[in-house]
């Protein structure tokens, strides 16, 4: 694990610790050729520099965000952003995080993606690249 982000992990109560803990180890595990960092924060996983899944602390619990996740059409994904292609889940509990969906949306997450790296560069138009 990135060390950057088991300091972040770190930082948590017990209960959201193991929330971020448990969430970054199936990350790390299905992509782990993704380069992963702290960003604006917190912890994301970037494909060839395009961000691709990541995860924060908001009042609703941790919220596990996926920068395409709007095109997965994946139910359990129904906090979707207004402007962009994110969607997200909130966990309060890790028991709540279920391994299957992780991987299925993690495979989702390589096939599927938009191309936020150059966001700027487009004047904020988004390009399918996957």
């Amino acid at each position: 694990m990135n060390p950057d982000i088991q300091q972040y992990n770190n930082a948590f109560s017990a209960e959201h610790k193991a929330i971020c803990v448990t969430l970054s180890k199936l990350i790390d595990k299905h992509l782990s050729d993704a380069e992963s960092k702290i960003w604006h924060a917190n912890p994301v996983w970037f494909i060839n520099g395009n961000p691709i899944v990541g995860y924060s602390l908001q009042k609703r619990g941790i919220r596990l965000m996926f920068w395409s996740g709007a095109d997965f059409e994946a139910e359990k994904l129904d906090v979707r952003g207004k402007k962009f292609k994110d969607a997200s889940i909130f966990f309060q509990d890790a028991a709540e995080i279920n391994p299957e969906d992780m991987a299925r949306w993690l495979d989702k997450a390589r096939a599927i993606q938009w191309d936020y790296k150059n966001i700027i560069k487009r004047r904020g138009k988004l390009e399918r690249i996957s």
